[in-house]
């Protein structure tokens, strides 16, 4: 056996384990967070998941680690076609150093129950590496434009809507819509995106809690970079990508804005830079998750996998039926 194979077999390992511990945790929390589901409300559509049910947070990100390039559940049937009551396809943008399944496991089947046709790409990374989102915000802001441009293709649909995390709600699509064809100013019902709604997004930049300024105020972020990814010194506040992306404002004319964000943040700091400030022809809706949800503790990673996000998202999907948000637990890391 070759050294290679030799440390190719330890790293499995060392992953297997990994996710058998996370499961463990997961399972032990699981109990003690039953029975957190809050009353039927009739007419109300059920949340993706029941409250308390969190083992399948630390599940897919270990599926992540172990076959990043699996589609998680719903996504990616090339044969879906839009309906007349979902007539635009949901195309789902992971976060920086994410992957599909890792972040959208549970959004992803939850809208394909819903009818809608949903795609989810891995982007910005090596592929095989589950550590995607991690190049140049531009190059990836272009890769996602052919993913779109062979989504369109393949449904016949005429535009679709956006929903991300993180980096992937934030200056990705942002970048794609202003400079890589995803608008078109001067005719915006030839847009080829609808809708972005973005949780936790990094709008404006993040500084993780205070790390990346003072990476910044020490000249340390092209090393950053060189370790983790050019994705790191463009979403650090006041970066030359985040100067030419708000040079002329946040928003695209004819494109509707959502943006989900948490006061829980570590990662998207401080939190308010998620929010975005409405441009000619477009419209914004900010929302801090506490505002709506007061119990809702999750933080950056977890609001992929809220319960009460999900339900923010399905009705800027489809405002002309929104319905009231059923409020549920939400922890830090898992979710709920």
């Amino acid at each position: 056996m070759t050294d290679r194979s030799v440390s190719r077999g330890r790293s499995n390992r060392r992953r297997t384990r990994w996710a058998a511990a996370c499961a463990g945790l997961a399972l032990s929390l699981t109990g003690a967070l039953q029975g957190q589901a809050t009353a039927a409300v009739p007419d109300v559509p059920t949340p993706p998941r029941p409250p308390g049910r969190i083992l399948d947070v630390p599940v897919a990100v270990a599926e992540g680690l172990l076959d990043p390039e699996a589609s998680p559940a719903g996504a990616n049937d090339w044969s879906c076609r839009p309906t007349r009551k979902h007539p635009r396809p949901v195309v789902l943008l992971h976060g920086s150093a994410a992957n599909a399944v890792a972040n959208w496991s549970m959004l992803s089947p939850w809208l394909k129950q819903q009818g809608y046709c949903v795609f989810a790409p891995n982007y910005g990374g090596t592929p095989g590496s589950p550590f995607q989102a991690t190049g140049p915000i531009a190059k990836s802001a272009r890769e996602v434009a052919g993913y779109v441009d062979r989504v369109l293709k393949a449904t016949g649909a005429r535009q679709v809507d956006l929903v991300g995390h993180s980096q992937g709600g934030g200056p990705t699509p942002r970048w794609y819509l202003r400079f890589e064809g995803g608008t078109n100013p001067a005719h915006p019902k030839r847009n080829k995106v609808r809708s972005l709604i973005a949780l936790a997004p990094s709008n404006h930049g993040g500084s993780v809690s205070g790390i990346g300024t003072l990476t910044t105020k020490l000249g340390l972020n092209p090393t950053m970079s060189a370790l983790v990814g050019q994705a790191w010194s463009d979403q650090m506040p006041g970066s030359e990508m985040n100067q030419k992306l708000d040079r002329d404002g946040d928003t695209q004319p004819g494109v509707r804005y959502t943006v989900i964000a948490t006061r829980f943040d570590e990662f998207a700091t401080p939190y308010t830079n998620n929010f975005l400030t409405p441009g000619p022809g477009a419209t914004v809706r900010n929302i801090l998750i506490q505002d709506i949800c007061p119990q809702d503790i999750s933080e950056h990673l977890s609001l992929a996998y809220d319960t009460n996000a999900a339900q923010l998202v399905r009705n800027a999907l489809d405002p002309a039926h929104a319905q009231p948000v059923r409020c549920g637990l939400s922890l830090p890391v898992l979710g709920g």
